[in-house]
């Protein structure tokens, strides 16, 4: 099982590198503009889901292969999953219409949005961490 912890990291290691070109997309050589626009949204939120799904991937696979998901991981993992998902919505909130902003504006990712975003991120990653955590102290 040491490939799939294998594909965690790579899975992780992707996500990183779609964040950072949802951060900076001058780095792939398209010109950047002054505002966030959708691919860059889109991006970061598949770069930010793939790093905390690569995280729980390599944890299970590196740490606890052959062990029974206790209670407390199997809450860390729904709490990563659920993190994930309220922070798509709320940096999507605009392009699915329930945002402050509509699509005719140039502004798709406000303050509250970004707050948001991070805020469910770190929730995510705290998933991760209970994941990992809970399972040492069952060992």
């Amino acid at each position: 099982m040491a490939r799939v912890a294998q594909i965690g990291i790579a899975l992780g290691v992707l996500g990183i590198v779609l964040v950072l070109i949802g951060l900076f997309p001058g780095v792939t050589g398209i010109s950047p503009t002054a505002n966030i626009g959708i691919a860059q949204i889109i991006a970061m939120l598949a770069g930010m889901a793939g790093l905390i799904l690569g995280a729980l991937i390599y944890a299970r696979f590196t740490f606890f292969e052959n062990h029974v998901a206790n209670l407390t991981q199997q809450i860390g993992t729904r709490l990563a999953l659920t993190g994930l998902l309220f922070a798509s919505l709320s940096g999507t909130a605009d392009i699915l219409g329930f945002g402050s902003h509509t699509l005719d504006s140039e502004v798709l990712l406000g303050s509250l949005q970004l707050v948001g975003v991070i805020g469910f991120f770190l929730m995510a990653a705290f998933g991760v961490l209970i994941y990992v955590v809970a399972g040492i102290n069952d060992q």
